[in-house]
């Protein structure tokens, strides 16, 4: 498949995925007035993650567009509402949410997560013999985190914070998580969740303190809009809860099954979100959006 791709900018992660895939063929391009350049008829689509273009200017092509023009939707929608464009979401709440919104009423939304790094984030000793313990810690009440320090200190398990707003370095990162045997996981809503993912492809199982809307991010002042901590996630991963009523009966089960060996969150990634299952999803999507596209 040959995409021309707009890279204005994308986020590092993304960019880090589209480009390990080997079935996509892409010429890459930095600005939106290049486009003229070029025959586009050669091109499977045009692909502009940040940036959106009058598709009307150009009939009979295909264009790709997002996840990043905004937060909520805004007029550059008004530029690209076409059958012959979509814009791509990195999982379903995000569309949901969107929905809410008259702008983006009628626009062409497809879920298509970006792979996770599943040769660098990977299991190199078994859980049961790993012995650390963190928590990661991103947009979330100050005594929320206390909470959960709190519980750690009580039953005397050591532990790491990794704090997105005070920054870490990802090879740090990496090397804590391996030598994990579980992490707690208190962040806000997540429109895919690398770090997460990251964690689970290192196979650490996750407690997660899940939020039920965007309105439970620290420090910014959301609508009441559905929203999640964990978009890509099932029982192999570990546990979660929403309530601090249900904290202790979702704790006790995890330590048991911690001590059982119980999760295989690896496995989920690997068979959801590696690399070559997210091309797979980036190139049907794009077949089948041709398809749908010219009838």
């Amino acid at each position: 498949m040959k995409i021309l791709f707009i890279n204005t900018w994308i986020h590092h992660k993304n960019l880090k995925s589209l480009l390990s895939y080997k079935n996509i063929q892409l010429e890459t391009i930095n600005n939106v007035s290049d486009l003229d350049k070029y025959d586009l008829s050669e091109f499977d689509c045009v692909y502009s993650p940040t940036d959106p273009i009058d598709v009307s200017k150009y009939p009979g092509i295909v264009f790709i567009f997002g996840p990043h023009f905004s937060v909520m939707p805004d007029e550059k929608l008004l530029h690209i509402n076409s059958n012959t464009s979509t814009y791509i979401m990195p999982s379903t709440w995000c569309i949901d949410a969107w929905r809410g919104y008259e702008l983006a009423k009628n626009i062409n939304m497809l879920s298509i997560p970006f792979g996770v790094d599943t040769e660098r984030f990977c299991e190199i000793k078994p859980c049961l013999v790993r012995n650390q313990v963190f928590i990661y810690y991103k947009s979330r009440r100050p005594e929320e985190l206390q909470f959960m320090e709190n519980i750690l200190r009580q039953i005397n398990v050591p532990y790491k914070i990794f704090s997105y707003r005070q920054r870490y370095n990802e090879d740090d990162y990496l090397e804590y998580l391996q030598n994990s045997r579980f992490g707690i996981w208190l962040d806000a809503h997540e429109s895919q969740g690398f770090a997460l993912e990251e964690a689970l492809s290192c196979n650490v199982p996750l407690f997660v303190w899940n939020v039920k809307s965007m309105n439970q991010e620290y420090g910014r002042r959301y609508s009441d809009i559905p929203a999640t901590t964990i978009p890509y996630w099932d029982s192999q991963c570990g546990e979660y809860f929403y309530d601090m009523s249900d904290f202790e009966e979702k704790f006790k089960l995890f330590l048991d099954n911690i001590n059982k060996n119980t999760y295989t969150p690896r496995n989920y990634i690997v068979e959801n979100l590696s690399p070559d299952i997210c091309e797979k999803r980036f190139i049907d999507m794009i077949v089948e959006f041709k398809k749908t596209s010219f009838k």
